[in-house]
């Protein structure tokens, strides 16, 4: 493809590793029990070229997608991820960077917990990650309680290391260890709701460990929902020019006939997007809104994968499949999958409906998620590689995953359940 060569050319040598390896929440929303999305390669042999390998040999997935039916809770595991990074974020986006855009993105948090057991109404929400920076991998926890913290951690290792060293530790607001090279710093004035993580990167903000740990939330994953329309028109400004020439081979890639853009700012009041066509070699131009969805989509969504592939950052995006054809999905997943072109190990993670695509030409079987509510209205997670059927058997890596699907077999049942008597009406 062209877009390698482009790629081969302007892209350096990878610098830095930078991963999503586990994420887990506990008593948020529709989720009670403990759900864990595994970034981390299981031992199978399907598209094993397409993993993205680290220094001390782990292995872990460039793309994972979420499949369940509406109202299943696929959002919602998103929605916790979000809810914890902006948990974190959100108070130095106010106070140190001053990051209007941040702190609007980061409205609200909605950390609530499961509302239909009188126990867990009761409880605080769990969250956990484990993150890989340059030469480190971390651990945090963050437990939450009417937007109290309750508990919080973090620990750190070095990437071929094999133990794990205390970093910090919070039991409410009265009992704080700090380790290492926070041992002599002080946490007086920090409040109940304010993260300690929160707090050492507006205080610390120097601190090297403070400062990776900060700098891999704030640029090194992202979280996007481009289910609303509003959320399909935004727009962000390609003020790289390595990034927007990127984009416009992508879309000469997908046989899209736009050979240009530009983006006009209305004094300060917003912006407009004009994109060139050319017909019978003359050149006419559109305003966006003039384009069809699924084009203004590609308009929102396109900016954070080229900057996502550019930089090796982890990108999460809710019915990433929606008002996009099926041809076009297939390409964007391509981009992480294909090690020529994914040179900086970035991620995709994303829900979908789409089943042109569950086939084991797209994906490996832990790249395969399903989400959906049980008798409590509790949602439950598994991928394809942990689904076994009534003899306890696997799924083999050359069934036809979509089929099985539609069929109800792996338990997410995509179909609604006719609870009405028509013919009673």
């Amino acid at each position: 493809m062209a877009l390698i060569g482009w790629l081969e050319k302007n892209i350096r040598e990878q610098e830095e590793f930078s991963m999503l390896c586990q994420f887990t929440v506990k008593n948020f929303r529709c989720v009670r029990d403990e759900l864990t999305l595994d970034m981390q390669a299981a031992s199978i042999s399907e598209h094993e070229k397409s993993l993205l390998t680290d220094k001390d040999g782990a292995k872990f997935l460039p793309v994972s997608v979420l499949y369940g039916p509406n109202g299943g809770g696929k959002s919602t595991v998103f929605m916790a991820l979000n809810s914890l990074i902006c948990k974190v974020l959100k108070p130095i986006c106010a106070t140190v960077r001053m990051d209007k855009e941040c702190v609007e993105r980061c409205q609200p948090t909605n950390i609530a917990p499961f509302k239909f057991d009188n126990k867990t109404v009761a409880q605080p929400t769990e969250f956990e990650i484990f993150f890989r920076t340059e030469a480190t991998e971390y651990r945090y926890q963050l437990h939450i309680f009417k937007e109290k913290v309750i508990f919080e951690s973090l620990y750190r290792k070095k990437i071929e290391g094999y133990r794990y060293a205390e970093v910090f530790t919070r039991k409410g607001s009265g009992s704080i260890v700090m380790k290492g090279s926070l041992r002599d710093y002080s946490a007086s004035g920090l409040t109940d709701n304010l993260p300690l993580l929160s707090y050492l990167g507006i205080a610390r903000q120097r601190n090297h460990l403070i400062k990776d740990v900060i700098n891999w939330f704030d640029h090194k994953i992202s979280v996007r929902n481009y289910g609303s329309p509003r959320m399909d028109a935004r727009v962000v400004i390609m003020k790289s020019k390595d990034a927007r020439e990127l984009m416009l081979r992508m879309f000469e890639e997908m046989d899209i006939d736009i050979v240009d853009f530009r983006v006009e700012e209305r004094n300060g009041d917003g912006i407009t997007v004009y994109t060139t066509h050319s017909v019978k070699d003359k050149n006419h131009e559109l305003e966006l809104l003039d384009e069809s969805s699924g084009t203004i989509k590609l308009f929102g969504i396109l900016p954070y994968i080229v900057v996502g592939l550019l930089n090796g950052e982890t990108l999460i995006v809710d019915e990433l499949d929606a008002k996009l054809h099926p041809a076009l999905l297939k390409y964007i997943i391509s981009l992480y999958t294909d090690p020529a072109i994914n040179k900086k190990n970035a991620q995709l993670l994303f829900t979908s409906h789409d089943l042109s695509t569950m086939s084991g030409d797209f994906f490996r079987r832990d790249e395969i998620w399903f989400v959906a509510k049980d008798n409590d209205q509790a949602s439950k997670m598994y991928s394809l590689i942990e689904f076994r059927d009534e003899n306890g058997k696997i799924t083999r890596k050359d069934a036809s995953y979509n089929k099985q699907y539609l069929e109800g077999k792996y338990g997410a049942d995509p179909y609604l359940r006719r609870i009405i008597n028509w013919e009673e009406c």
